[in-house]
């Protein structure tokens, strides 16, 4: 009896160690793309994104891939630093729900921009890696 609960308390800790790897690994990637933003890297960034994503702005503004990695390399929208306040991560399978709150500091379209954001973060695992396929932000008053 007591190798099977040793085995099932073995199996238990396996699952959770499991889903703080994975957990980790979106809360990595959604910290390495805002770096990747504010250094301007467009061709990391492209690599992450979906084709299909959805980037909602705090502005309502929608973007497809093409048009946030073609804004990014023109310089249209620039950020400048991205600090984050708060952050947190729950998985689902093979999809990842991340929300955080920050600081968000730029320009757009030649004016600065200085907003505290709430922001959702969508992540699918598609062939063993993590792709972004929806974002969203809301101003904070």
């Amino acid at each position: 009896m007591r190798v099977i609960i040793a085995i099932l308390l073995m199996h238990l800790a396996g699952g959770v160690c499991a889903q703080s790897t994975a957990e980790r690994s979106v809360l990595d990637l959604s910290s390495k793309k805002f770096d990747w933003l504010i250094a301007g890297q467009a061709d990391s960034l492209e690599k992450i994104l979906d084709e299909k994503i959805q980037y909602i702005h705090s502005n309502g503004w929608v973007q497809n891939k093409r048009e946030v990695i073609e804004d990014m390399r023109t310089g249209k929208l620039v950020y400048r630093k991205v600090t984050i306040k708060e952050v947190s991560v729950r998985l689902y399978a093979e999809t990842a729900i991340l929300t955080g709150l920050g600081t968000f500091e730029g320009i757009n379209g030649g004016t600065p921009f200085l907003l505290d954001l709430r922001y959702t973060e969508v992540y699918v695992r598609s062939m063993k890696r993590w792709i972004l396929v929806s974002r969203h932000s809301n101003r904070m008053p």
